[in-house]
């Protein structure tokens, strides 16, 4: 299954929207989409994972990588609105404790998409 990716950032923030399967096929596609929005400095990346219906261990570690960049910075990467299957690797691996999770995009965030 294809991977798409949609980015909007305003004002330091970042919403990466994420649609399909996250595994060993399509992580590469990830990790270059994040490879390049960090290039362009946010602080803070919300991942809406909505739209993710498969993630498998290729997909966390993509993550991890990036939570680990945006933190030697300063920055934070939040998950939102995972499904039951995402969330469900989440809490089996405690990454639901390493990741801030939202049940859905935080509303400053969507505020901010609509006004940039």
């Amino acid at each position: 299954m294809e991977l798409k990716v949609a980015t909007q950032s305003h004002a330091g923030q970042a919403v990466m929207a994420v649609f399909g399967e996250i595994d060993l096929y399509t992580a590469p596609r990830l990790q270059a989409e994040f490879t390049r929005l960090l290039e362009t400095g946010p602080d803070r990346v919300v991942i809406d994972m909505s739209g993710v219906e498969f993630c498998d261990s290729t997909g966390m570690n993509v993550l991890l990588s990036a939570l680990k960049r945006l933190r030697e910075r300063g920055g934070t990467l939040e998950v939102a609105a995972p499904r039951p299957a995402v969330r469900k690797i989440l809490q089996v691996t405690g990454l639901d404790s390493v990741f801030t999770v939202h049940d859905t995009v935080p509303a400053d965030l969507l505020t901010a998409e609509h006004q940039g």
